[in-house]
């Protein structure tokens, strides 16, 4: 199963599971007098639709490289991020008003049942939390980590409903709001978690030198290349879930250029043979100045 394949995969898996608990929240929280759960539904019904753009996303980048995109499509994947990013503070937003709201309004205490939801639920999000960020390093997708972001924040939120709703059964009466205290703390904790997803989204798509290990990694494999004496200028954007290369390559001065043009073949087929998410490399021939001087 290639990269793209996976990532597809992961999605129609956060799509489902989203859908599933949104309904499982909303209907608990309604019966069950628990407005932290009504807020977690909210934010399972916001991620069902950004697991929709992911999807839709990730199949657009995959599209091949044409005329006007000879790079390909990929930085739709960060794009998207920022959208994400939004409906995140959006459902945020939305919690922290309503539970400020609530805060204020006389309500019933939460049924005890909705715990055992909860708890169930906190299982579950964390479970799919870790399934979906190990195929977002698999994938190098950074939508997709994004995506198992909304998981890790959705299990947040339910956590501090847990806190809320066992705080307000055991105190009791006068201890109501608990629960809507919970839901505002969490709201804060998504906003705070958007930020972490947006600044690497933001960074590719500046195209950031953030990738100082594949750089390490691209000068080891041309040191191991016959008849490249060094490396220079090295730099390393990403596209999507694929990388792109500019590398100066220092050669011995008197080789012919037919010589160099092979030697640098010899070094991008070497570095795709050990970085096969490498999409595009850029060798750049340069001279060996002490031969220079010598002539």
């Amino acid at each position: 199963m290639t990269r793209e394949e996976t990532a597809v995969k992961t999605i129609y898996f956060s799509i489902l599971s989203n859908a599933v608990l949104a309904v499982v929240k909303g209907v608990t929280g309604i019966f069950g007098n628990s407005y932290a759960l009504i807020a977690d539904a909210i934010e399972s019904t916001t991620d069902v639709f950004s697991s929709l753009l992911v999807l839709l996303g990730l199949k657009y980048a995959n599209r091949p490289a044409d005329h006007n995109h000879p790079y390909g499509h990929g930085k739709v994947e960060p794009l998207l991020t920022f959208v994400i990013v939004g409906f995140l503070v959006i459902s945020a937003t939305i919690i922290a008003y309503e539970s400020i709201q609530n805060i204020d309004t006389p309500h019933g205490l939460p049924e005890p049942y909705t715990l055992i939801v909860l708890g169930v639920i906190i299982l579950w999000k964390e479970i799919s939390f870790r399934r979906v960020i190990k195929r977002s390093k698999e994938t190098g997708s950074s939508s997709l980590k994004a995506d198992a972001w909304h998981h890790r924040s959705d299990a947040i939120t339910s956590v501090a409903a847990f806190i809320g709703i066992s705080a307000a059964l055991v105190l009791g009466e006068g201890y109501e709001s608990a629960d809507d205290w919970a839901a505002l703390f969490a709201s804060g904790i998504i906003v705070y978690n958007s930020y972490l997803i947006f600044r690497p989204a933001l960074g590719e798509v500046m195209d950031e030198q953030l990738y100082e290990d594949r750089i390490k990694q691209v000068r080891e494999i041309a040191g191991k290349v016959n008849g490249i004496m060094a490396t220079e200028k090295c730099y390393v954007r990403k596209t999507g879930m694929k990388y792109n290369i500019d590398l100066h390559a220092i050669v011995n001065a008197e080789i012919t250029v037919r010589e160099g043009h092979k030697l640098a073949h010899d070094l991008k087929d070497a570095i795709r043979e050990a970085m096969p998410d490498t999409e595009h490399i850029l060798i750049h021939v340069e001279p060996y100045e002490e031969n220079l001087n010598s002539v």
